[in-house]
């Protein structure tokens, strides 16, 4: 298994090309966009908890799928929010109000 080195250069690769993609995203689709990530979130979280669960006493292996389950719950959590508040902005306005009281 390609431990360090070659992990780390998929790592920054996917982080440059990942910046790359949606900084050319219009605003218009960034909420689409965000929903989406939903998701490739969830495979995510699951992916850090198999590593977490296979990781034994592999103190690296613990940190590096505890963070990365941290990061994939977080974008999971944001990404409802934001679905939720695109979703507010197409409701009708009498729905809105039962909602809010």
């Amino acid at each position: 298994m390609p431990f360090p080195s070659e992990a780390l250069w998929v790592l920054l690769l996917g982080s440059l090309l990942g910046l790359e993609l949606i900084g050319k995203v219009p605003p218009t689709l960034h909420t689409p966009l965000m929903s989406g990530a939903n998701a490739i979130s969830g495979i995510t979280m699951l992916a850090a908890l198999t590593l977490i669960t296979k990781a034994n006493d592999n103190v690296p292996l613990l940190i590096i799928g505890s963070i990365s389950l941290g990061f994939a719950l977080f974008n999971v959590i944001g990404g409802f929010f934001v679905t939720d508040r695109m979703l507010a902005m197409f409701s009708r306005k009498s729905n809105r109000r039962q909602k809010n009281s």
